[in-house]
Parts: C-alpha cells; sequence; structure tokens
C-alpha cells in the first residue's frame, strides 16, 4: 500500500519549503507554491545553483501569507500571499518569459542584503501564463515558477536504498519534492504513468534529471559531491541523474492530505 506522508510547498522558488498537512490543488501547482521568484538586475531567475546562500532563508507560513527569516543574522521579512497591482514586468526562468508583479522596493533591499547581491522577488499573478513543455504524447499544463512541471513526487523507499549507499545519509529536503510516499519498492515512482493521490488524478511526465542542489546541505549552504557522486553510479542515463518522477494532474481541483491513500491507475513500460 502506498500513503501519502509528506506534503511541501515552496512559496519562494529555490528558498526553504515548508510542510503542510493538507494542500489545495490549483490549475498550475499546489496552492502558494512557487508564485514568488527572485531575478537578478536583468530579472533572470536566480536560484540556489549560483547562490547556494539562497539555503539560509527559511520559510514558515503566517495568516495572511508566509514569513523569511535568515538563520545568521535573525532578520525576518514577511511576504503576502500574492499581489496583483503594480506594473507588469517580464521575467525569465529558463526559456519562458512570464508576466510577474515585483514586489516593493523595502522587500527587494531585505533580499538583496540577505544575498549580498541586487536581485528583485516577482510574483505570478492568475493572468500570467507559462506551460509546460510537451513531452511525447503527454498533454501540455499550467506552472508556476517551478523548474519545468507543477509537482514532483519521490518515494521514501528511493531515498532509504540512497541512503544505504551513502556514508553519511542525506534528508529528503535534497531533492525539494512535494509529494513523498510510503511503502512499495525503490524508485517504484519511475513508473508512475497514471496516479491517484486521495480524489486527485495524476500524471507521470518524466523522470526528474538532477542538478547540482542535492549536493547542498540545506541547513548550512555547504556543497559537496554527495549524494549526486553516488547516485551516478546507478542512477545516470544519458549522462543525467534521475531521482523522483515529475507529474502534472488532471484539469480539476481538490483536496489532498497526508495519509491519503496512492492508488496507481497504470504503470509506464520502461523509464524513458
Amino acid at each position: 500500500m502506498l500513503t501519502l506522508s509528506e506534503i511541501i510547498i515552496y512559496p519562494v522558488k529555490s528558498l526553504g519549503g515548508i510542510p503542510v498537512s493538507s494542500a489545495m490543488i490549483t490549475s498550475r501547482g499546489l496552492q502558494h507554491d512557487r508564485r514568488w521568484v527572485l531575478c537578478d538586475e536583468n530579472n533572470v531567475f536566480i536560484t540556489q545553483r549560483n547562490f547556494n546562500k539562497m539555503t539560509l532563508l527559511k520559510t514558515c507560513l503566517v495568516d495572511d501569507g508566509f514569513e523569511i527569516s535568515h538563520s545568521k543574522n535573525n532578520s525576518v521579512l514577511k511576504i503576502p500571499f500574492e499581489i496583483n497591482e503594480g506594473r507588469l514586468e517580464k521575467v525569465k526562468i529558463w526559456s519562458d518569459d512570464c508576466e510577474a508583479y515585483a514586489a516593493s522596493s523595502e522587500i527587494n533591499k531585505w533580499f538583496s542584503d540577505a544575498l549580498e547581491t541586487t536581485c528583485k522577488l516577482f510574483y505570478m499573478p492568475d493572468l500570467s501564463s507559462r506551460m509546460t513543455k510537451k513531452k511525447s504524447s503527454q498533454k501540455v499544463s499550467p506552472v508556476s515558477f517551478a523548474d519545468g512541471y507543477p509537482y514532483l513526487i519521490i518515494g521514501q523507499s528511493s531515498l532509504d536504498d540512497l541512503n544505504k549507499r551513502l556514508q553519511h545519509p542525506v534528508p529528503m529536503n535534497r531533492f525539494r519534492p512535494n509529494f513523498v510516499f510510503t511503502g512499495g519498492q525503490p524508485y517504484e515512482e519511475d513508473l508512475f504513468d497514471a496516479l491517484k493521490i486521495g480524489e486527485v488524478i495524476f500524471r507521470g511526465v518524466k523522470p526528474c534529471e538532477r542538478c547540482v542542489i542535492p549536493t547542498i546541505d540545506q541547513a548550512t549552504a555547504k556543497t559537496g559531491k554527495e549524494p549526486s557522486a553516488t547516485l551516478s553510479t546507478y542512477r545516470s542515463v544519458n549522462n543525467a541523474i534521475h531521482f523522483g518522477m515529475n507529474l502534472i494532474g488532471e484539469p480539476s481541483s481538490g483536496i489532498i492530505k497526508n495519509g491519503d491513500a496512492i492508488s496507481v491507475i497504470s504503470r509506464k513500460d520502461s523509464l524513458f
């Protein structure tokens, strides 16, 4: 039996995740997930890949938004769940240009000081359109500022298997999933084609290609070679390391919660 054991949202792309007991499914992902993004002076998105200090900015929910705290200097910044006023600007995330509202100068100064680089925070409103890339016969789907797809799922058994191979085990937060499940075999998610979590249907799109972020300690921002070095010995295909499965949701809404049963409706024939 497969059971949903963790739900994590990331209000600001590449900052700390927030475990939640339940979450609402929206047209472009979990509610409040990666609707905000930090950009450089040219409105190009930035992540832990080039600014590992972003791991030191932790996020928590409050009644009408969320708070960002800096683990080194104890300063705290409050961000609303959304803004829908001001001047729309173009921001670039990978090959996509999206319209977004810029945060206030005070908010941007806080982030610039915290990361020691000039940057701006942007919010993706509902009127902004960004779609997933078409993968074989899979339909495209709306997506927030996530790298490519609205959801990422990883089995706890997969992490447990990896950690058995490592001298120093790593936590799940290295891989930044939205969903974690218990039960099943290691890497069972590789072949998810269609699955149901609670009453919501999801489709497996493609295994998640891993960048350098799993090598960054999310508590200290220190970098190393693991777990990527070990993963490359048995989870590499076409020179890319894979861990976790990208998902899109069916065009419907719903609420999922920890403890929901996961039913696998259909499985893929192969990893690719």
